[in-house]
């Protein structure tokens, strides 16, 4: 899902945030993560959730279905 993996790039960059970061505070694999921001894989539902809890963002934003974070 390619909007997936553009905004969270996005999010991350704007935050100043390394990927490893993102995955230790999501409870993931550093591969896993990249992965996910490479549109190489899609995280299943509780990755997605956990996600925009740490970005305090909205899942339906994650997926592109607003543009209202």
């Amino acid at each position: 899902m390619k909007i997936l993996a553009q905004r969270l790039f996005a999010l991350r960059k704007e935050r100043n945030l390394t990927q490893e970061h993102v995955a230790d505070a999501v409870g993931i694999s550093f591969n896993s993560y990249r992965r996910y921001e490479k549109d190489e894989r899609e995280p299943m539902a509780p990755t997605i959730v956990a996600m925009a809890d740490f970005f305090q963002v909205s899942t339906d934003y994650l997926l592109g279905r607003t543009e209202q974070p």
